[in-house]
């Protein structure tokens, strides 16, 4: 089968299990994150289109949005690209127990589907090498919802995993913050919500952030040996959504 597709990644540490000291991950090396308007966009300039970028995003945004609705009302959806379904997390005590927002919580899965499974043969992988060593985050959970590099709930606890990212060091510009995507502002964890503070993983109580995309961005002097003459930053290359 022709490949008509290429994928970047590097290699890091596997801190998410314990028995393989050695073994690695890949990453994927995202070129960019794409909207609805870009992939419309991009369906008529390479062609096979017979309706307009607009008119491709409207019909698209207006489809989201039912899908959304239907969702909901609890219907699952299967769109032969990806499955999706609302789940409810949280554990009921006994028969009798309602659905309580302060200890459950409502989140909506979505999985690939066999049109898009279908692709992977014509994928090839370039393995870059191993990524540089420094400060990384793998993941973020938000504890509340059980969420992985999605939502944020504020108010409740964010458990950040990765490599070098105890905050350390007396710079002013060290600590844990909350990049607003839209508009770039930053928020900062305040230092006494910062639960657990190792090189591998972070506990901290979420902001009370207003509803929006953010990115998590940890800064620190932290080093294996010693501290560092002046802090680095590391990020997690997804976006968080606060609904």
């Amino acid at each position: 089968m022709a490949i008509l597709h290429r994928i970047r990644a590097y290699l890091y540490d596997n801190l998410l299990t314990k028995d393989n000291p050695n073994d690695l991950i890949a990453r994927v090396v995202s070129e960019r994150s794409l909207s609805v308007q870009q992939i419309s966009e991009a369906a008529v300039n390479r062609g096979g289109s017979d309706v307009s970028a607009t008119a491709m995003q409207h019909a698209v945004e207006l489809w989201f949005k039912e899908m959304a609705y239907q969702l909901c009302d609890g219907y699952s959806v299967n769109t032969g690209y990806f499955t999706a379904g609302t789940l409810i997390r949280g554990v009921f005590d006994s028969p009798q127990e309602t659905f309580n927002a302060e200890k459950h919580s409502i989140l909506f899965q979505f999985n690939q589907g066999e049109k898009l499974r279908v692709e992977i043969p014509n994928i090839e992988v370039q393995i870059l090498g191993l990524a540089d060593a420094s400060a990384t985050i793998v993941q973020v959970t938000d504890v509340k919802t059980g969420s992985v590099n999605d939502l944020l709930t504020p108010g409740r606890n964010l458990r950040i995993s990765g490599s070098k990212i105890k905050v350390a060091g007396t710079d002013a510009a060290n600590g844990i913050f909350f990049l607003d995507t839209a508009t770039q502002a930053r928020t900062a964890v305040d230092p006494t919500d910062i639960v657990t503070n190792n090189p591998s993983e972070l506990l901290v109580v979420i902001p009370a952030l207003p509803a929006g995309e953010y990115v998590v961005e940890v800064v620190t002097q932290y080093a294996v040996s010693s501290l560092l003459a002046g802090p680095r930053t590391a990020l997690l290359e997804k976006v968080l959504t606060v609904a």
